[in-house]
């Protein structure tokens, strides 16, 4: 027997559920390993934690903020090959997620307090994106990822020498934000223009100074 197709509370129903999980810690399952060589934690100062913690804090709410794009693209998405690519793209970065959290409890830290604002507003960008059109859309999202390879390798310079379990994890992350980059250049993305683009790096260098401490 086919099952039956989804009706409009299912959908808001599943809708709702990925958010709840963008949102609430630990609540993702990993489809994938820590991407490290190694089992062995580090041992960092007191100093080295609180600021690997920091970065890792910053780049946990990226990917919370990756999430509500995302799904606030699919969500308005003209075209239905976008609005798929864009959940598939979606449940890719929930690995990022969970690898964020898990080195964030190694750390004995937590995620930004503020984690349903992130979502909540990068849902609306998203949303918004998704209306304008496809190729904004798309657009929005290189330049996203362009953005967020940016500061994963600012971070990466500033984790201490032999923290090489969170460079290897952050490195891994920056391959496959490079790979959604170009996949969504390939698929049609336009160039946003220049303040748009200087409005998100002022918009995502705000989150990062905020994310750091809280």
């Amino acid at each position: 027997m086919a099952p039956r197709p989804l009706s409009k509370i299912d959908h808001l129903l599943l809708g709702v559920d990925k958010a709840l999980r963008a949102v609430v810690p630990n609540s993702n399952p990993s489809t994938r390993p820590l991407p490290v060589s190694s089992d062995d934690i580090p041992e960092l100062t007191i100093t080295e934690a609180r600021h690997v913690a920091g970065l890792m804090r910053i780049n946990h709410t990226g990917e919370v903020c990756a999430q509500g794009l995302y799904h606030g693209q699919a969500f308005t998405a003209k075209d239905e090959g976008v609005k798929q690519a864009m959940q598939h793209s979606a449940e890719e970065e929930v690995d990022h997620l969970v690898w964020c959290e898990t080195r964030l409890n190694e750390l004995g830290s937590h995620p930004s307090v503020f984690t349903p604002l992130w979502y909540g507003m990068s849902f609306g960008l998203g949303a918004v994106a998704g209306a304008i059109s496809n190729e904004f859309s798309l657009g929005f999202v290189a330049e996203t990822e362009a953005q967020v390879s940016e500061h994963l390798q600012d971070h990466i310079k500033q984790l201490p020498e032999h923290d090489q379990r969170s460079k290897e994890i952050l490195a891994q992350m920056d391959l496959e934000e490079l790979h959604h980059r170009e996949l969504a250049l390939t698929s049609g993305g336009a160039a946003l223009p220049p303040p748009v683009r200087q409005t998100m790096r002022w918009m995502a260098n705000r989150m990062k100074a905020t994310a750091y401490h809280l």
